[in-house]
């Protein structure tokens, strides 16, 4: 959202982002920042959280966001997104309340996530919730989803095929490749000449790491010269580093979350990078570590659906795997340690397809959407005329 907000303001709109919390927040010029004064809601990937305190949580936020929202002054196009989990629900009222377009940017397809997050919630409530958040999605002038699979769930959710834009999510623009040799991050963790596999991202629920530790067993006693590094936080995070305790595996090490000015040293510290998902989540979600394995230049191989857009991202630049296919796991990560060619070749790329879509396109391709529903919208009512410079 910080990309899109900051390079939408550089080419003309006036942006004004609603954030939960208080304090200063740093800003671009042309975006404003107004904050709910509200206390953070909790992290649905928090390990041991009560579910039914997250939800009452999410829900506080959700309704400290609607008040401060509507109490802006007019605004052309209102956007909401997926977190808290069901504000879909209020961009069109928002959007009422300031006569403006409204857009949803599906970053996860709730509630139909909340089980693969461990949330269950009773299935009377999770029903109602359901039905609830499909009428406010057919509700909005637009709905952008950042995969097709993620697109065709909405379409089944019975949003109309002609509301709904594909804009994949594109890596942090601070991504970059780091030569291996002069990698900072290498050298301060005394990865040497050792061929580097790196997991860096959620250790969430939705990320299955079972084929991962079963693999790094195979591989402890066959390829010493491999290295396994698990890089980030998440509700699995605490039950891998006990498995990785548990079965003594020299060639796993834990590293926390890393600051995101190094996520270029980090991201190509790595020779081969590991992304999974868990099957159920197909359409649900998109995983970030794959866009942001190929902007470092670097192969990846994931575990997961073979329909899905992470494993569409893929082709010439990695391998999808089965999410419990531990053996094809080993196999795959020995074939790129022993032929550093192919490992060049698939980073080179996996480079020119990150390169292709990048935060500036995407940039682009919403404020065009959001133009295109400011002068006009899809239900054919002008909207606010007259404005020098739109506002979102």
């Amino acid at each position: 959202m910080s990309d899109l907000a900051e390079r939408m303001a550089a080419i003309g709109w006036r942006v004004t982002v609603v954030a939960d919390g208080c304090g200063p927040s740093d800003a671009p010029p042309g975006v404003t920042v107004r904050r709910t004064g509200g206390g953070r809601p909790p992290d649905v990937g928090a390990g041991g959280r009560d579910a039914r305190l997250t939800a009452r949580g999410y829900l506080a936020a959700a309704v400290r966001l609607i008040q401060r929202a509507l109490r802006l002054p007019r605004h052309d196009v209102v956007v909401t997104m997926t977190d808290p989990p069901l504000l879909a629900c209020a961009g069109p009222l928002i959007a009422a309340r300031h006569g403006a377009a409204s857009i949803h940017w599906s970053q996860d397809v709730f509630p139909a996530l909340l089980p693969v997050l461990g949330i269950r919630l009773p299935e009377p409530l999770m029903r109602m919730t359901e039905v609830a958040s499909a009428r406010a999605l057919r509700r909005h002038d637009a709905v952008v989803a950042i995969g097709r699979c993620m697109a065709g769930r909405l379409a089944a959710a019975g949003v109309p095929a002609e509301r709904i834009t594909v804009l994949p999510n594109w890596p942090d623009p601070r991504i970059r490749p780091v030569p291996r040799a002069d990698n900072p991050f290498r050298l301060e963790h005394g990865l040497g000449n050792r061929f580097t596999v790196a997991y860096s991202g959620n250790m969430g629920l939705a990320h299955p790491m079972d084929a991962v530790l079963d693999a790094a067993t195979l591989l402890a006693r066959s390829d010493s010269t491999v290295e396994i590094v698990l890089i980030g936080e998440g509700r699995r995070r605490a039950a891998v580093a006990e498995a990785v305790e548990r079965r003594g595996l020299p060639n796993v090490r834990l590293l926390p979350l890393q600051p995101p000015d190094r996520l270029a040293e980090s991201l190509s510290a790595a020779d081969l990078h590991l992304a999974t998902m868990d099957p159920r989540a197909e359409g649900l979600l998109v995983p970030s570590k794959v866009a942001g394995a190929l902007a470092a230049g670097r192969p990846c191989l994931f575990l997961g659906p073979a329909g899905s857009d992470a494993a569409a991202m893929l082709d010439g630049c990695g391998q999808r795997l089965a999410p419990d296919d531990a053996a094809g796991l080993a196999g795959a990560i020995r074939r790129y340690a022993l032929d550093p060619a192919l490992c060049a070749e698939h980073g080179a790329r996996a480079l020119a397809v990150a390169s292709a879509w990048d935060a500036t396109a995407a940039a682009r391709r919403f404020a065009a959407l959001a133009g295109a529903l400011r002068q006009t919208g899809l239900r054919g009512a002008s909207v606010l005329p007259g404005r020098s410079l739109p506002h979102a």
